[in-house]
């Protein structure tokens, strides 16, 4: 085998290129705050645009769920601090259940964006860089990754942005990616989409919307359950590897 024939060394595979999607994430994380855009993705400036935005949406039944499902996938793809709000929006332009389906849709697709973004960018280069020691974790982690992700999902502890950026370093498949966050995010979506669905009623009072449910006992009991029993696998596996 001649040196030219030879495989290259692990380093030299990596690609400048394969940063632009990354780059260009980055770079609207960047211009959102440049640009003052956070100023209007609050609960304050939807409150004194309420009847604009409910006219706007009633007169483009078609227009108003794409353009709010394309605004919600840059905002998870570009892991801007605004999903509290956008979540809750939804239920109030759309209703509970179309509003938290478009949500689901929305960060699941913005996910699966950044997820992919992250692994084709870095992924490789960081597992090579890190070598036997993250090679050891990311053994660990793929034999139990789904139910990981899923318990993590259910109980929104973990910013949503780690949990996007993680399981791509760690070398989840897409697949399970896809499924853990799509389950895992449905629950709470749709107990914010409901909390937005009453939020005329919050704006009238001169309230602020309570976004305080999920530490509820009454719902954080549920998923915490949720998240045991997506955990079930885990132990199981454990269990059987212990000798007898």
């Amino acid at each position: 085998m001649t040196p030219e024939s030879a495989s290259p060394p692990p380093g030299a595979r990596f690609r400048p290129a394969r940063l632009v999607p990354l780059a260009v994430i980055a770079a609207g994380f960047v211009l959102f705050f440049a640009l003052g855009l956070h100023r209007y993705v609050t609960f304050e400036a939807v409150r004194e645009s309420r009847a604009a935005l409910v006219a706007w949406v009633d007169a483009h039944p078609l227009l108003a769920p794409l353009l709010y499902v394309l605004v919600y996938v840059a905002v998870v793809a570009c892991s801007l601090p605004v999903g509290i709000v956008m979540t809750p929006v939804g239920g109030f332009l759309f209703g509970t259940w179309l509003g938290g389906l478009y949500a689901v849709v929305a960060a699941s697709v913005g996910a699966i964006i950044l997820f992919s973004a992250a692994r084709t960018a870095l992924g490789e280069l960081l597992r090579e860089k890190a070598g036997p020691a993250l090679a050891k974790l990311e053994a660990g982690f793929r034999a139990n990754a789904f139910s990981y992700l899923l318990a993590l999902r259910l109980v929104p502890a973990v910013p949503f942005f780690v949990l996007n950026l993680a399981p791509a370093f760690l070398g989840m498949r897409l697949s399970h990616f896809i499924a853990a966050t799509v389950i895992g995010i449905t629950p709470a979506t749709f107990i914010f989409a409901s909390v937005g669905s009453g939020l005329g009623a919050v704006f009238d009072s001169g309230a602020e919307p309570d976004l305080e449910v999920l530490g509820r006992p009454a719902v954080l009991v549920p998923l915490l359950g949720l998240a045991l029993l997506a955990l079930l696998p885990v132990a199981y596996r454990h269990l059987r590897q212990k000798p007898s």
